[in-house]
């Protein structure tokens, strides 16, 4: 009986011993599955500077060493009109796990319908969401000279899409950065080469606990 019990204890450790390393090897695909969808215009696409330059680049090239990869699908001059016609081949070409969503900012430069453009954030983060995905929805601002009440509907837009649709939103990224005339381009519009390590660090922190937590 002794024996029998020793031979079965052998036994159940030859099988430990050969799951282990399989259990590792899944744990170690398993924290390399993190894929973040940029979904954005011109200010994530890294309009007037080289591809290295962007933040988003900068931002891929942080996160080298740990879990999480980036797809960059922003498009200058996209509207949400645009990204909501695109999402559909993204999720079905990429399958991230979660999508970081900049957007609006040319449909207020271009002065669309607030309604219209909240209902495509509202689809756009709705779709992701039924993928699977995470969203992060990126808060954006314009320019006062459209009216005080436009520019005021335009920003509450955004926090209507995060509470009806239950998702995390960051703050207008540029707030600091648009006010400081060295660190934009000469349009007014896009931050130049030297604030975007500055975006990158920032969208680092940011971004970094949402998508490890």
């Amino acid at each position: 009986m002794f024996k029998l019990i020793v031979n079965s204890l052998r036994k159940r450790a030859k099988v430990v011993l050969i799951l282990l390393p399989i259990l590792l090897v899944s744990d170690q695909l398993w924290a390399k599955s993190s894929k973040l969808l940029i979904l954005g215009d011109s200010l994530s696409a890294g309009y007037g500077l080289t591809q290295a330059q962007s933040w988003v680049s900068l931002l891929q090239d942080a996160w080298q060493k740990s879990n999480i990869t980036v797809v960059n699908a922003a498009i200058s001059g996209e509207t949400t009109d645009g990204a909501l016609a695109r999402l559909p081949r993204l999720l079905s070409q990429h399958s991230p796990s979660h999508i970081y969503v900049e957007l609006g900012g040319n449909d207020g430069l271009q002065g669309h319908s607030i309604t219209k453009m909240r209902n495509n954030l509202m689809e756009i983060v709705k779709l992701s969401q039924e993928s699977g995905a995470t969203v992060i929805l990126q808060e954006m601002q314009i320019p006062t000279n459209y009216g005080r009440r436009y520019t005021e509907l335009f920003t509450k837009a955004y926090s209507a899409v995060a509470e009806e649709r239950d998702v995390t939103l960051l703050p207008f990224f540029l707030a600091d950065i648009a006010l400081d005339t060295q660190l934009m381009q000469a349009d007014g519009i896009h931050p130049n080469a030297e604030a975007q390590p500055i975006i990158a660090e920032s969208m680092r922190a940011a971004l970094s606990p949402l998508i490890t937590e």
